[in-house]
């Protein structure tokens, strides 16, 4: 059963200052490898002069093994992007984006020391950041009678659900969105309600 976890509620835009470089972090919401992307363009174009537009990015819950991605632009191997994903992984904050800007100050940090200025950079601005928490849904189909629909939504309502889509003809057909750990409660308030007449039934 996929558990609660936190998302980023707020934007955040934070610099530090290592030997002279200016290291800027964003912080965004991030659902997807084409947001991420489109994140880092953005950063481009508002600063071109940068020397390195380094990223890492999370997709779904912190723990995934699958949504993320990094990039070091330039910097030598393993000195930016990953150490930017592996405070993203520790922060217990799902679906984030980290975009570090850096200005090259003349001062050459080594390896080491590139790879604390950019965790550290995306550490710092995740001091900053604000987040809610997002609960795992499951989208499901119900179709009652108009006698129904007024309990049907005050169950939905008492799980914290949410209708997705109706459909008002001979019978109402539903797309009910329920927290994933709720759906198979409400089916059995629904069969009690309607003595086994009112199933959910998986979205199409």
């Amino acid at each position: 059963m996929a558990k609660p976890y936190q998302i980023a509620a707020n934007e955040i835009v934070d610099e530090t200052i290592v030997n002279r470089s200016r290291f800027l972090c964003f912080i965004f919401p991030c659902s997807s490898h084409e947001a991420a992307k489109a994140q880092v363009k953005k950063c481009q174009q508002l600063h071109p002069q940068a020397n390195h537009h380094c990223y890492a990015f999370l997709t779904g819950r912190p723990e995934d093994s699958q949504g993320y991605g990094f990039s070091d632009d330039g910097e030598p191997s393993g000195t930016a992007g990953r150490p930017m994903l592996s405070v993203l992984q520790g922060s217990d904050i799902g679906e984030l984006c980290a975009i570090v800007v850096r200005y090259f100050g003349g001062t050459k940090l080594g390896t080491g020391g590139l790879q604390r200025a950019y965790g550290g950079s995306v550490r710092q601005a995740l001091t900053l950041l604000e987040t809610v928490t997002k609960i795992p849904m499951v989208e499901k189909q119900l179709t009652c009678d108009y006698g129904q629909i007024k309990d049907v939504l005050y169950l939905v309502d008492q799980a914290k659900g949410h209708i997705v889509q109706q459909d008002f003809s001979a019978q109402i057909e539903l797309v009910i969105a329920l927290p994933q750990d709720q759906w198979e409660q409400v089916q059995q308030q629904l069969q009690t309600l309607s003595a086994g007449l009112l199933n959910l039934r998986e979205s199409n």
